[in-house]
């Protein structure tokens, strides 16, 4: 695996793939990796004859208050892991080269009604924080497919929105989330959790997978259902941020054309906030 650091020396490694007649896919990570991003990988290069990992702590996507200076960086051992997944080439750009006016960007991509709801009620500016750098990276590798993780499901379908309205030429692909054996959605913040909240923050997919029940046997009070998971999580310990049923296509409220729901929760347990979600395909007559 090579390791560039530079727009340059990026753009110039596509360009002899590209040459070659070779179909490129692009992974973005904020590093720190694990299984899941792992299994990115693996999607990624199912797609394609050459994969590129991105590793960036992106400063535009963390509010004033939020981690960014705390976020876990462990590029050399994200290194040793994407060599060991056959990633052809890592990409860990500087700030400077992401944002060469110093962090000041004066364009933002803002993709309206996805990005001002459920997480982006809570963290203002962070959905454009991500579609801002994804379409630049976008533009700098020129990937023909990017795999995005769907335990951040609202983010996935931001970009593959984004990517339509704006008409760039990259299949986008959601790759399933992973879960450890008592179900925790792997995430580089499970990390923040001391043993006492690890053992807690299960409580988490069990609340998402008995709303997805009562889904499945037609239950269709999505107050009651969005308003017991609430409890659920709250009676465990958790500081829940929502609790929310919604259309997986266009997160708006249920409705009856509605062809599959998702259940989507961030809850706050310590220091970490920890997002999942479950997605239910609606039978059709």
């Amino acid at each position: 695996m090579d390791v560039a650091t530079t727009v340059t020396e990026v753009r110039a490694r596509v360009r002899d793939w590209r040459a070659a007649g070779l179909r490129v896919a692009l992974v973005p990570t904020m590093g720190n990796l694990h299984a899941g991003h792992l299994s990115l990988l693996a999607a990624a290069r199912y797609r394609a004859d050459r994969v590129i990992a991105s590793v960036f702590v992106n400063p535009l996507q963390f509010g004033p208050a939020e981690d960014f200076a705390a976020y876990p960086r462990t590029l050399a051992e994200d290194e040793g892991l994407l060599a060991e997944a056959h990633c052809d080439l890592l990409f860990a750009p500087t700030v400077e080269q992401i944002y060469p006016d110093g962090g000041a960007q004066s364009t933002l991509i803002t993709v309206r009604d996805l990005a001002s709801v459920l997480c982006g009620q809570f963290r203002p500016g962070h959905f454009d924080g991500v579609a801002t750098v994804v379409a630049k990276l976008f533009n700098i590798v020129a990937p023909d497919v990017a795999v995005f993780g769907e335990k951040d499901f609202q983010q996935y379908i931001i970009i593959r929105r984004m990517t339509s309205d704006l008409m760039l030429p990259v299949e986008i692909v959601g790759a399933p989330t992973v879960r450890a054996p008592d179900g925790l959605a792997l995430s580089s913040r499970n990390r923040y959790l001391s043993p006492e909240e690890r053992a807690i923050a299960p409580a988490i997919h069990r609340a998402l997978q008995a709303a997805v029940k009562r889904l499945d046997e037609g239950d269709r009070n999505f107050l009651g259902i969005e308003s017991a998971g609430w409890q659920a999580l709250a009676v465990a310990g958790l500081r829940p941020d929502y609790f929310a049923v919604r259309d997986a296509n266009d997160l708006q409220p249920p409705r009856l054309t509605s062809q599959e729901l998702v259940v989507l929760t961030a809850a706050r347990l310590g220091s970490a906030r920890l997002i999942d979600n479950l997605r239910l395909p609606l039978a059709r007559p």
